[in-house]
């Protein structure tokens, strides 16, 4: 039974090892998101906005915040407001 576990434990390592540079990748393109996600809430914390709107006051590229306001919009962070011409108008939900 040890000899098993010793075996399972050097298998994990190894396999740390190897997979070292994705975990490290994914760890920065995590932390990437996450800065884009608060840059975005902190611009329709006080005020709605539209998408055109966020991507001015953040300097994103408007593919982008539209990219992540329908993720933000998909799970219940935020919703629709009101509509401004061919634009919604977007709020943080809580």
């Amino acid at each position: 039974m040890r000899e098993k576990k010793t075996i399972d434990k050097e298998a994990l390592k190894k396999l740390r090892q190897e997979r070292e540079v994705w975990v490290e990748k994914a760890k920065k393109t995590i932390q990437v998101q996450s800065k884009i996600i608060k840059q975005i809430k902190a611009q329709i914390a006080d005020d709605a906005k539209t998408i055109p709107e966020v991507a001015q006051a953040t300097g994103l590229p408007t593919s982008q915040v539209l990219l992540y306001v329908s993720g933000l919009k998909k799970y219940g962070d935020i919703a629709e407001a009101d509509k401004v011409g061919d634009y919604f108008k977007y709020r943080l939900t809580s």
